[in-house]
């Protein structure tokens, strides 16, 4: 996997909402520092407890002047739904056909239960108000993720 590269601008994306409304990065270039992570599928164990702990952080995250974006490949509804029933307070967006996880290198082969197949690999990245690349994590543990970010969010100064 090729990851674009630190302190580099991020690269541009627009993706659909759970409710179908598109989010670029660049609504946030100026006025957020942005949690940008890929997660593989909504609904599941991993990806609940990761969306939960960010939901819970929301406004330690909000005092460091940081914004969630949840990237999957998921449907917008399945998206919507998800939101819906863990009361997420960010913005899920929906890459079915992980174009833009392609673009951050976080799509390719894993392996599970000895099958092998194409998917998200679990990575964060974390872009300034300025719209470059100032973090990636990619040893992501989806119970303690909102801490490490936050963390790193102050280890970077960036609120």
């Amino acid at each position: 996997m090729a990851f674009p590269k630190i302190n580099r601008v991020a690269p541009a994306f627009t993706l659909e909402n759970a409710d179908g409304r598109k989010i670029s990065l660049k609504d946030y270039r100026n006025e957020k520092n942005v949690l940008l992570y890929f997660y593989p599928k909504a609904m599941t164990p991993g990806c609940t407890s990761q969306a939960c702990g960010l939901r819970d952080a929301k406004r330690r995250l909000s005092s460091r002047k940081t914004v969630v974006l949840g990237v999957s490949p998921d449907p917008v509804s399945r998206l919507g739904k998800f939101r819906d029933k863990e009361k997420l307070s960010f913005e899920l967006l929906s890459d079915p056909d992980h174009q833009i996880a392609e673009k951050y290198g976080v799509w390719g082969q894993k392996k599970f239960m000895g099958r092998e197949y194409m998917g998200i690999h679990r990575v964060s990245f974390i872009i300034g108000m300025d719209g470059k690349l100032k973090h990636i994590m990619e040893k992501v543990n989806t119970k303690t993720h909102h801490d490490d970010v936050i963390k790193v969010l102050d280890e970077l100064k960036l609120s």
